[in-house]
């Protein structure tokens, strides 16, 4: 019978996400991921199989943790739930907070050279991209219930935009993601308004 691991695997993906998330996939070598998780090398390529192993469970606990809680709460009825949400994303990246200036990892993965590469990847970007914009969408509806479908989707393409682009630029350049973000609000409220 092989050993049990010794080790809580949230609190490592957790460490290794921070790195992953400060660093990028490509940037990142094992030993920082050693230092950051407590792990030994071959430790992480028992529980993980490989440091691509170990990135792809940030993904999915990340995609978890931090994206699907975040979206939740769109569409559930709340006209005011889009803006609480991008609200959220303004107070981290203003208060300068490590993660929120980050950006999104997904997004950071997505551009990054492993996307150019790796179809996977590509893949989860993508549908994450897909599950943000419909929950958005949801809360355009909310929102906005003086609009027609094809208003609804147009206004929602472009919040989503907006929110992708504020968080793309949030890792250089703080001011121009807090105005991008800022500006979902306004846009939200005058679509389709003379």
């Amino acid at each position: 019978m092989g050993r049990m691991p010794s080790f809580e695997r949230t609190a490592v993906v957790d460490a290794a996400r921070d790195v992953f998330w400060r660093r990028g996939y490509a940037e990142t070598g094992i030993a920082e991921l050693e230092d950051a998780t407590g792990l030994t090398r071959s430790s992480i390529y028992n529980a993980f199989g490989s440091k691509r192993g170990l990135f792809d469970a940030v993904l999915a606990a990340y995609l978890d943790d931090v994206v699907r809680t975040r979206l939740r709460p769109l569409g559930g009825g709340d006209p005011g739930a889009l803006e609480a949400y991008v609200a959220e994303m303004i107070d981290g990246i203003a208060a300068d907070s490590p993660r929120a200036r980050l950006g999104c990892l997904l997004l950071n993965a997505g551009s990054s050279p492993l996307a150019t590469d790796d179809a996977e990847v590509r893949t989860l970007v993508s549908e994450y991209a897909a599950e943000m914009r419909s929950a958005i969408r949801a809360a355009v509806a909310d929102r906005r219930p003086d609009l027609g479908p094809d208003a609804v989707d147009a206004l929602a393409a472009v919040c989503a935009s907006l929110v992708v682009a504020g968080l793309t630029l949030a890792r250089a350049d703080r001011d121009a993601a807090l105005t991008t973000l800022a500006s979902v609000p306004t846009t939200l409220e005058s679509w389709g308004r003379a």
